[in-house]
């Protein structure tokens, strides 16, 4: 018999925990496990890896879920391998092999279809993928034998770079640095090289190595994180505000910060800008501290402070009597 299953007593917990995602985990159930591990009341991750990859997964505790759509959007670094000559139903490990072709290609026509593949793309989604057609993921038509018409969309492929490659034996493959903007495929971007190629192919390894400004060395493992203390756990998570990197810092007095909070739009000789983090004082009756808070994003038109995502007293309180 099973014992009574312990109830996790939650906490406000506030902050980014770049985790280095294992294999065979989806994002959600690698999410759960930190969150459980946190005792945290609220999160969110900043994009799926599928399963089958590893690597940087930012994820956003508290407050930080209000900006996670920024990393969203943010430019990706894979590192990834390309079996060549065996193509399957997925474009990866998973699926079933559906055709096989001898790999006669060169190290010279190797490069030429990489620079090929470098810059502005198109990319047809691939059925086994989250994107929803009719409200209905695509994965589950494929896995209804059913093929959707879905719209090709143009990614951009910042850099390609060969790591290594291997045109002979019995696994023949190119193992490859991409980084690359949102919403690409890449596994799409193997299978669409092998084809270039000549003799198709799918992926045999696939990591995240970087997401917007988090690389992989700054990441921790779910193991390493069981094994802390809660203190521990705690001191692993970043600031909010690491997610509004490359914005414009700004920081109001008192009676403005307070309005700012409030949602009313603040008159200043701010410059135009999209993207602008907004600070201010620390609340009376905290311990004295040069630091200030963040308040939240926003922009600035025609001299304007507009808000945009805002923290709450409550979370501005809550942060405040962690850090100390």
């Amino acid at each position: 018999m099973h014992g009574p299953r312990t109830r996790v007593q939650r906490r406000p917990v506030h902050g980014v925990l770049l985790l280095d995602k294992p294999l065979g985990l989806s994002s959600n159930q690698a999410l759960q496990k930190a969150k459980w591990l946190l005792r945290a009341e609220k999160a969110g991750h900043t994009g799926t890896l599928d399963p089958l990859a590893s690597g940087v997964l930012p994820l956003c505790f508290g407050a930080a879920t209000k900006f996670s759509q920024l990393h969203l959007d943010a430019d990706k670094t894979y590192q990834t391998t390309v079996r060549l000559g065996v193509k399957t139903s997925t474009g990866d490990v998973e699926g079933d092999v559906v055709q096989m072709r001898d790999v006669r290609c060169t190290p010279g026509q190797v490069v030429e279809v990489l620079d090929r593949f470098t810059g502005p793309i198109q990319q047809l989604p691939p059925m086994h993928s989250a994107l929803k057609k009719d409200g209905k993921a695509l994965y589950e038509y494929a896995r209804q034998g059913e093929v959707v018409d879905r719209p090709v969309r143009q990614v951009i492929i910042h850099e390609l770079e060969l790591i290594n490659m291997q045109l002979d034996g019995e696994s023949p493959h190119l193992t490859l640095r991409v980084r690359c903007s949102k919403g690409t495929y890449i596994r799409t971007l193997g299978e669409d090289i092998g084809e270039a190629l000549g003799c198709g192919g799918h992926l045999s390894m696939l990591r995240r190595t970087a997401t917007g400004p988090f690389v992989e060395a700054q990441c921790v493992t779910l193991e390493a994180l069981e094994a802390m203390t809660e203190a521990e756990r705690s001191s692993a998570l970043l600031p909010v505000q690491n997610l509004l990197e490359g914005h414009t810092p700004v920081t109001l007095d008192a009676e403005n910060a307070g309005r700012f909070l409030s949602g009313v739009r603040r008159r200043g000789s701010w410059a135009d800008s999209d993207r602008i983090a907004v600070f201010g004082p620390q609340p009376q009756g905290e311990p004295p501290s040069e630091s200030v808070v963040l308040l939240g994003s926003a922009h600035a038109q025609a001299g304007e402070l507009i808000p945009g995502r805002l923290l709450s007293p409550i979370e501005i309180q809550q942060i405040l009597e962690t850090a100390s």
